[in-house]
Protein backbone atom coordinates (compact mmCIF):
# COMPACT_ATOMS: atom_id res chain seq x y z
CA UNK A 1 0.00 0.00 0.00
CA UNK A 2 1.44 3.00 -1.18
CA UNK A 3 2.42 5.85 2.00
CA UNK A 4 -0.16 8.33 3.27
CA UNK A 5 1.25 11.50 1.36
CA UNK A 6 1.48 14.38 3.59
CA UNK A 7 0.24 17.32 1.80
CA UNK A 8 1.81 20.73 2.42
CA UNK A 9 0.00 22.97 0.35
CA UNK A 10 -3.38 21.36 2.09
CA UNK A 11 -1.59 22.00 5.94
CA UNK A 12 0.05 25.37 5.28
CA UNK A 13 -3.96 26.37 4.21
CA UNK A 14 -4.84 25.23 7.43
CA UNK A 15 -2.89 27.13 9.39
CA UNK A 16 -2.54 29.96 7.12
CA UNK A 17 -6.50 30.62 7.29
CA UNK A 18 -6.01 31.23 11.43
CA UNK A 19 -2.88 33.28 11.62
CA UNK A 20 -4.81 35.86 8.70
CA UNK A 21 -7.62 35.93 11.25
CA UNK A 22 -5.07 36.72 13.85
CA UNK A 23 -3.70 39.61 11.90
CA UNK A 24 -7.67 40.52 11.28
CA UNK A 25 -7.95 40.49 15.24
CA UNK A 26 -4.84 43.06 14.87
CA UNK A 27 -6.11 45.11 12.91
CA UNK A 28 -9.05 45.66 14.69
CA UNK A 29 -6.77 46.32 17.56
CA UNK A 30 -5.28 49.28 15.71
CA UNK A 31 -2.15 47.15 14.95
CA UNK A 32 -0.81 46.14 11.76
CA UNK A 33 2.24 43.37 11.71
CA UNK A 34 4.82 44.39 9.11
CA UNK A 35 7.59 41.92 7.64
CA UNK A 36 10.59 43.82 5.52
CA UNK A 37 12.51 41.45 3.45
CA UNK A 38 15.91 42.32 2.74
CA UNK A 39 17.52 40.96 -0.99
CA UNK A 40 21.42 41.49 -1.96
CA UNK A 41 22.30 40.77 -5.11
CA UNK A 42 21.07 39.12 -8.02
CA UNK A 43 20.45 35.35 -7.24
CA UNK A 44 17.81 33.90 -8.97
CA UNK A 45 16.12 30.99 -6.38
CA UNK A 46 16.39 34.12 -3.85
CA UNK A 47 14.09 36.37 -5.50
CA UNK A 48 12.21 33.85 -6.44
CA UNK A 49 11.87 32.71 -2.67
CA UNK A 50 11.44 36.71 -1.98
CA UNK A 51 8.10 37.18 -4.58
CA UNK A 52 6.64 34.56 -2.93
CA UNK A 53 7.30 35.34 0.74
CA UNK A 54 5.75 38.93 -0.20
CA UNK A 55 2.75 37.74 -1.87
CA UNK A 56 1.96 35.73 1.15
CA UNK A 57 1.72 38.66 2.97
CA UNK A 58 -0.05 40.45 0.60
CA UNK A 59 -2.80 37.26 0.81
CA UNK A 60 -2.69 37.40 4.32
CA UNK A 61 -2.87 41.55 5.00
CA UNK A 62 0.50 41.67 6.54
CA UNK A 63 2.06 44.87 5.23
CA UNK A 64 5.70 44.19 3.80
CA UNK A 65 8.81 45.86 3.13
CA UNK A 66 11.54 45.00 0.11
CA UNK A 67 14.84 46.36 0.30
CA UNK A 68 17.02 45.32 -2.29
CA UNK A 69 20.42 46.07 -3.09
CA UNK A 70 23.16 44.63 -5.58
CA UNK A 71 26.46 43.02 -5.58
CA UNK A 72 28.55 45.90 -4.61
CA UNK A 73 26.44 46.57 -1.14
CA UNK A 74 29.10 46.73 1.42
CA UNK A 75 28.79 44.88 5.02
CA UNK A 76 28.25 48.19 6.88
CA UNK A 77 25.86 49.87 4.80
CA UNK A 78 23.60 46.62 5.06
CA UNK A 79 24.34 46.29 9.13
CA UNK A 80 23.47 50.23 8.99
CA UNK A 81 20.03 49.21 7.52
CA UNK A 82 19.15 46.15 9.10
CA UNK A 83 19.69 49.06 12.61
CA UNK A 84 17.25 51.20 11.19
CA UNK A 85 14.77 48.35 10.83
CA UNK A 86 15.16 47.60 14.25
CA UNK A 87 14.34 51.11 15.44
CA UNK A 88 11.31 50.96 12.86
CA UNK A 89 8.34 50.26 15.25
CA UNK A 90 5.91 49.68 12.02
CA UNK A 91 8.41 46.67 10.87
CA UNK A 92 8.16 43.14 13.48
CA UNK A 93 10.13 41.07 11.33
CA UNK A 94 13.24 41.22 9.39
CA UNK A 95 14.43 38.73 7.46
CA UNK A 96 17.42 38.48 5.53
CA UNK A 97 17.32 36.51 2.55
CA UNK A 98 20.21 34.13 2.35
CA UNK A 99 22.74 33.42 0.81
CA UNK A 100 24.60 36.69 1.26
CA UNK A 101 26.97 37.79 -1.31
CA UNK A 102 31.17 36.69 -0.92
CA UNK A 103 32.72 39.75 1.47
CA UNK A 104 30.31 40.02 3.61
CA UNK A 105 29.67 37.94 6.97
CA UNK A 106 26.58 36.28 7.43
CA UNK A 107 26.87 35.33 10.97
CA UNK A 108 27.20 39.50 11.55
CA UNK A 109 24.53 40.22 9.60
CA UNK A 110 22.00 37.66 11.46
CA UNK A 111 23.70 38.85 14.92
CA UNK A 112 22.78 42.84 13.97
CA UNK A 113 19.18 41.63 13.87
CA UNK A 114 17.24 42.24 17.16
CA UNK A 115 16.46 39.08 18.56
CA UNK A 116 13.02 40.25 18.89
CA UNK A 117 12.53 41.14 15.40
CA UNK A 118 14.36 37.48 14.32
CA UNK A 119 11.46 36.09 12.76
CA UNK A 120 13.56 33.55 10.81
CA UNK A 121 14.91 32.49 13.89
CA UNK A 122 18.48 32.22 13.44
CA UNK A 123 20.12 34.40 15.77
CA UNK A 124 22.10 33.13 18.42
CA UNK A 125 19.59 34.14 21.43
CA UNK A 126 16.77 32.74 19.43
CA UNK A 127 18.72 29.56 18.91
CA UNK A 128 19.91 29.62 22.43
CA UNK A 129 16.31 29.85 23.88
CA UNK A 130 15.40 27.31 21.65
CA UNK A 131 17.94 24.52 23.52
CA UNK A 132 16.77 25.34 26.18
CA UNK A 133 13.10 25.13 25.66
CA UNK A 134 12.09 28.85 26.28
CA UNK A 135 9.99 30.98 24.39
CA UNK A 136 11.31 32.19 21.25
CA UNK A 137 11.13 32.48 17.28
CA UNK A 138 11.58 29.22 15.80
CA UNK A 139 13.38 28.31 12.45
CA UNK A 140 10.25 28.52 9.71
CA UNK A 141 11.21 25.38 7.75
CA UNK A 142 12.05 22.65 11.47
CA UNK A 143 8.54 24.39 12.68
CA UNK A 144 6.92 23.85 9.18
CA UNK A 145 8.16 20.46 9.95
CA UNK A 146 6.88 19.95 13.14
CA UNK A 147 3.31 21.66 12.53
CA UNK A 148 3.27 18.87 9.64
CA UNK A 149 3.51 16.00 12.00
CA UNK A 150 1.09 17.73 14.66
CA UNK A 151 -1.48 17.44 11.53
CA UNK A 152 -0.90 14.62 10.87
CA UNK A 153 -1.46 14.00 14.28
CA UNK A 154 2.12 12.01 14.42
CA UNK A 155 3.54 11.59 17.94
CA UNK A 156 7.09 11.64 17.73
CA UNK A 157 7.73 10.92 21.83
CA UNK A 158 9.69 7.40 21.88
CA UNK A 159 10.18 7.61 18.16
CA UNK A 160 13.82 7.07 16.60
CA UNK A 161 14.37 10.30 14.46
CA UNK A 162 16.98 10.20 11.98
CA UNK A 163 18.72 13.68 10.73
CA UNK A 164 20.13 13.31 7.32
CA UNK A 165 22.09 16.76 7.75
CA UNK A 166 23.18 19.14 9.94
CA UNK A 167 22.99 22.68 8.59
CA UNK A 168 21.95 25.66 11.23
CA UNK A 169 18.95 26.24 9.21
CA UNK A 170 16.99 23.04 8.90
CA UNK A 171 19.11 19.81 10.04
CA UNK A 172 20.40 20.92 13.70
CA UNK A 173 17.17 22.66 14.76
CA UNK A 174 14.79 19.83 13.81
CA UNK A 175 16.68 17.56 15.26
CA UNK A 176 16.26 19.88 18.77
CA UNK A 177 12.59 20.11 18.25
CA UNK A 178 11.81 16.65 17.79
CA UNK A 179 14.33 15.94 21.17
CA UNK A 180 11.83 18.41 23.16
CA UNK A 181 8.74 16.26 21.78
CA UNK A 182 10.42 13.11 23.17
CA UNK A 183 12.05 11.71 20.32
CA UNK A 184 15.60 9.74 20.22
CA UNK A 185 17.12 11.45 17.73
CA UNK A 186 20.01 10.64 15.07
CA UNK A 187 21.82 13.00 13.49
CA UNK A 188 23.60 12.10 9.89
CA UNK A 189 25.54 13.66 7.71
CA UNK A 190 27.97 14.00 4.93
CA UNK A 191 31.18 12.15 6.91
CA UNK A 192 28.77 9.38 8.20
CA UNK A 193 29.48 6.11 8.00
CA UNK A 194 26.86 3.06 5.81
CA UNK A 195 23.95 5.76 5.94
CA UNK A 196 21.52 3.66 5.19
CA UNK A 197 22.06 1.36 8.38
CA UNK A 198 20.46 4.99 10.43
CA UNK A 199 17.91 5.52 7.97
CA UNK A 200 16.38 1.96 7.72
CA UNK A 201 16.12 2.37 11.50
CA UNK A 202 14.02 5.99 11.52
CA UNK A 203 10.74 5.70 12.63
CA UNK A 204 10.68 9.43 11.19
CA UNK A 205 13.38 10.05 8.65
CA UNK A 206 14.23 14.09 7.43
CA UNK A 207 16.38 14.50 5.04
CA UNK A 208 18.30 18.19 4.30
CA UNK A 209 21.10 16.90 2.52
CA UNK A 210 21.16 18.49 -0.83
CA UNK A 211 21.48 15.58 -2.88
CA UNK A 212 19.29 14.55 -5.74
CA UNK A 213 17.25 11.22 -4.92
CA UNK A 214 20.08 9.77 -2.74
CA UNK A 215 17.52 7.86 -0.69
CA UNK A 216 15.68 5.03 -1.80
CA UNK A 217 13.06 2.97 -0.80
CA UNK A 218 15.45 0.36 0.27
CA UNK A 219 17.05 2.66 2.82
CA UNK A 220 13.81 3.25 4.39
CA UNK A 221 12.16 1.38 7.15
CA UNK A 222 9.11 -0.15 6.45
CA UNK A 223 5.89 2.34 7.87
CA UNK A 224 8.43 5.30 8.43
CA UNK A 225 7.03 8.63 8.18
CA UNK A 226 9.74 10.51 5.77
CA UNK A 227 9.82 14.17 5.20
CA UNK A 228 11.82 15.41 2.64
CA UNK A 229 13.15 19.04 2.73
CA UNK A 230 15.76 18.73 -0.41
CA UNK A 231 14.99 21.24 -2.88
CA UNK A 232 17.02 19.77 -5.99
CA UNK A 233 17.00 19.15 -9.46
CA UNK A 234 17.31 15.75 -11.22
CA UNK A 235 18.94 14.81 -14.56
CA UNK A 236 16.03 16.06 -16.42
CA UNK A 237 16.29 18.99 -14.60
CA UNK A 238 13.03 18.71 -12.75
CA UNK A 239 12.16 19.88 -9.36
CA UNK A 240 13.01 16.94 -6.88
CA UNK A 241 13.83 15.75 -3.45
CA UNK A 242 16.53 13.95 -1.58
CA UNK A 243 14.40 11.05 -1.73
CA UNK A 244 13.43 8.69 -4.58
CA UNK A 245 9.80 9.44 -4.34
CA UNK A 246 8.62 6.59 -6.64
CA UNK A 247 10.74 3.80 -4.67
CA UNK A 248 10.39 5.30 -1.34
CA UNK A 249 5.97 5.62 -1.45
CA UNK A 250 5.95 2.06 -1.64
CA UNK A 251 8.21 1.27 1.51
CA UNK A 252 7.26 4.51 3.89
CA UNK A 253 3.87 4.83 6.34
CA UNK A 254 3.80 8.90 5.48
CA UNK A 255 5.87 11.11 2.51
CA UNK A 256 5.75 14.38 1.44
CA UNK A 257 6.02 14.97 -1.67
CA UNK A 258 8.92 17.71 -3.79
CA UNK A 259 7.18 20.24 -4.53
CA UNK A 260 4.37 20.94 -2.28
CA UNK A 261 5.51 19.30 0.32
CA UNK A 262 7.34 21.52 3.05
CA UNK A 263 8.10 24.39 1.19
CA UNK A 264 4.72 25.78 1.74
CA UNK A 265 5.07 25.56 5.22
CA UNK A 266 8.81 27.31 5.59
CA UNK A 267 6.67 30.39 4.16
CA UNK A 268 4.06 29.69 6.48
CA UNK A 269 5.74 29.70 9.84
CA UNK A 270 7.33 33.20 8.72
CA UNK A 271 3.90 34.66 8.40
CA UNK A 272 3.50 32.81 12.12
CA UNK A 273 6.31 34.22 13.72
CA UNK A 274 5.90 38.09 12.15
CA UNK A 275 2.12 37.80 13.94
CA UNK A 276 3.60 36.36 17.25
CA UNK A 277 6.20 39.18 16.79
CA UNK A 278 3.46 41.80 16.05
CA UNK A 279 1.23 40.62 19.13
CA UNK A 280 3.93 40.74 21.13
CA UNK A 281 5.12 44.21 20.24
CA UNK A 282 0.95 45.01 20.81
CA UNK A 283 1.17 43.06 24.24
CA UNK A 284 4.10 45.70 25.53
CA UNK A 285 2.64 48.89 24.56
Amino acid sequence: MPAKLIDGKQIAKYFRDSITEEVKQLKKEGQVPGLAVVLVGENPASKTYVKMKRKTCEEMGIHSVLVEYNNKVSENELLEKIEQLNNDSSIHGILVQLPLPEGIETAKVIERISPDKDVDGFHPVNIGRMMIGEDSFLPCTPYGIMKMLQYEDINPAGKHAVVVGRSNIVGKPAGQLLLRENATVTYCHSKTENLSDYTRNADILISAAGRAKFINGNDIKPGAVVIDVGMNRDEEGKLCGDIDFESARNTAGYITPVPGGVGPMTITMLMYNTVKAARRTFNNL
